[in-house]
């Protein structure tokens, strides 16, 4: 496995070197220990083969993991769990809404604002003491495809036409814009935003503050990771506006008709998960 010449092969078919120590820290966040990160990493050795692709290798280290602790394994797989909020991104507006809360937020989703020119459906309002932000969400349904530059335009030019309009409401707050995105953005979108002032954040971006380190640091992991749900049931329980592990009750799985059995292993599952890093 350390081996300099062990490869690996992305979706796009870009071959490069294997790092060790980047799914040893991918296995430290997921809350593993120390001893069962050297244990899979020793298990995964034994069976990869030069040029594995990622999805191949992600499998074979979940499927370890789950032998090792169900609820390690659960964390393992928080980006796929992310991309379960779809497919229309309704979902990931609501839980992008919960990261906001848990900071001391106060949010509204799916607001209709005034812009100085045209009314805009706005995914989320954040607002804390003087300081205000809106939020557009672009949710993906394929973890390759990043929001480009045309999006962070489109959304900058919304934000104007909304700012000007809040300005003459409030002269006490500050504003912020805020694009969103369970993938990544494209180096054109990165550049425009920084040039303008807009935020940007996505999965792993930026540094400080990321998609994936505000779940790390809340323990706002979406019900989407539960391995005791189908994905009917998930589908079901998103549609009642359930997003969250730590949101889920008996009554949310009595009303899918799941039974007192299930219900209780399904929360210790949710309980057990629901711990921020």
């Amino acid at each position: 496995m350390q081996n300099n010449n062990f490869n690996i092969t992305k979706k796009s078919g870009e071959v490069i070197p294997f790092d060790t120590e980047k799914l040893r820290r991918s296995f430290e966040r997921s809350g593993a220990n120390k001893e069962e990160i050297e244990q899979v990493i020793a298990t995964i050795a034994d069976q990869v083969y030069d040029g594995i692709s990622t999805k191949k290798l992600f499998k074979l280290a979940y499927a370890i993991l789950r032998k090792k602790s169900a609820e390690v394994a659960s964390r393992y797989r928080l980006k796929d769990a992310i991309m379960e909020l779809g497919p229309s991104g309704f979902p990931f507006e609501h839980y992008v809404s919960e990261l906001l809360k848990y900071q001391g937020y106060k949010t509204e989703v799916g607001t209709i604002v005034q812009g100085k020119c045209v009314t805009h459906e706005v995914d989320v309002i954040a607002q804390k003491e003087h300081k205000k932000i809106m939020i557009e969400c672009k949710f993906h349904s394929n973890t390759h495809t990043k929001s480009d530059v045309k999006v962070a335009l489109y959304i900058h030019s919304r934000y104007n036409d909304v700012i000007k309009t809040w300005e003459k409401e409030d002269l006490q707050s500050n504003f912020e814009g805020w694009l969103v995105t369970n993938t990544r953005f494209t180096e054109d979108a990165l550049n425009y935003a920084k040039c303008v002032g807009l935020h940007l954040v996505s999965w792993d971006y930026p540094s400080q503050g990321s998609l994936r380190e505000r779940i790390d640091i809340s323990g706002l992991h979406p019900i989407t990771v539960l391995q005791s749900l189908s994905k009917k049931e998930k589908s079901s329980l998103l549609n009642q506006g359930v997003v969250l592990c730590r949101s889920l009750s008996a009554e949310n799985l009595k009303a899918i008709a799941i039974s007192e059995n299930r219900a209780k292993n399904i929360l210790k599952e949710a309980k057990s998960i629901a711990i921020p890093r």
